[in-house]
């Protein structure tokens, strides 16, 4: 399925409710830049606002010492690979580097580890569980694409594994701004604390 031209809205600033009490710390957290990919970027025809938001989240993280992990899709999937995405989604990417580079300007840093995502939950075949444990983080704030599908699907596991998860509104992006929305009511009822961009930042800032 391709993915049509999305056109800018607004980011969400009036958030849910959120049930968990949960409070961003830089000792326990790691940040997830979730799919941002030129494929995935490439129908938004003006993500200037997401790139400001992930940048600065990267940038944070990476001043207080705390990992940034990437996701990024190979491309080009045998169809054993796709299963069932292919009923879904169609064949996806290609293996072209045009299709599956980082946009720029987020492009990952020596130190940030990039983890090859097979599945919309990050850690579905994937070393994210492994790594978040032997680094002692039991926190993980999520920014990127697409809202209702990977992020929210990414959420959700991370809440299984008992891991605080952060999703950051106004740093993810979707289809449309009722997909946006539906994916941050779910996570705030269910499985996540929706926090804005500036929210996360300060947190880093008071404690690191």
């Amino acid at each position: 399925m391709a993915i049509p031209a999305i056109e800018p809205y607004p980011m969400p600033t009036e958030l849910p409710e959120n049930i968990a009490p949960w409070r961003v710390d830089p000792r326990r957290a790691a940040l997830l830049v979730h799919d941002m990919q030129n494929y995935f970027l490439s129908p938004f025809t003006d993500p200037s606002a997401l790139l400001e938001n992930v940048a600065a989240l990267k940038d944070r993280f990476t001043a207080c010492g705390a990992p940034v992990f990437y996701t990024a899709q190979p491309g080009g999937m045998s169809t054993e690979d796709r299963g069932l995405l292919m009923d879904f989604w169609g064949p996806g990417m290609t293996a072209d580097p045009a299709h599956r580079a980082i946009v720029p300007p987020l492009e990952p840093s020596p130190d940030d580890v990039v983890l090859t995502k097979w599945r919309p939950s990050a850690f579905c075949r994937t070393d994210l569980l492994r790594l978040l444990r032997e680094q002692g983080r039991d926190q993980l704030v999520i920014c990127g694409v697409y809202a209702h599908v990977g992020i929210l699907m990414t959420a959700h596991e991370s809440f299984s594994h008992d891991i605080q998860t952060f999703v950051v509104a106004d740093a993810i992006a979707d289809f449309t701004p009722d997909f946006h929305r539906l994916a941050l009511d779910y996570a705030a009822a269910r499985c996540a604390v929706t926090i804005p961009t500036a929210g996360v930042l300060d947190a880093l800032e008071a404690t690191c």
